[in-house]
C-alpha cells in the first residue's frame, strides 16, 4: 500500500438564519487544524450564490492523518455545535488523484 495524497471536500449547508453561527463554528476549525501533522491545505469556502452553503477544501499527507484528523477534540466539538445549524449531516468525500 502506497501512501498517496488524499483531498477532502466536506461540504454543510447552513439552515435558514444559521448562517453566521454556522460560519463561526466552521472558522474556529481552521487555525487548529492546519497545526496538525501532514495537513497540507484546509481552507474554508462559501458559495457567493448561496451564503448558506461552506466547503472545506483539505488536502492531507494520506488516510492515516485524515482518519488523525477525525479524532482530534476540536474537530468532535465542532461536528457537535455544527448539528443543530444544519438540517443535513455534512457531505464529507476523500479523493485521490486520478
Amino acid at each position: 500500500y502506497m501512501s498517496a495524497t488524499v483531498h477532502v471536500v466536506a461540504r454543510f449547508i447552513a439552515k435558514p438564519g444559521k448562517e453566521d453561527a454556522l460560519k463561526s463554528v466552521l472558522t474556529a476549525l481552521v487555525a487548529p487544524t492546519r497545526r496538525e501533522l501532514g495537513c497540507y491545505q484546509y481552507d474554508l469556502l462559501f458559495n457567493p450564490l448561496d451564503p448558506r452553503e461552506f466547503c472545506f477544501v483539505e488536502r492531507w499527507e494520506g488516510d492515516k492523518e485524515v482518519d488523525r484528523h477525525g479524532e482530534t477534540q476540536h474537530l468532535k466539538t465542532a461536528m457537535t455545535d455544527v448539528e443543530p445549524l444544519v438540517d443535513v449531516p455534512p457531505d464529507v468525500r476523500r479523493y485521490h488523484i486520478v
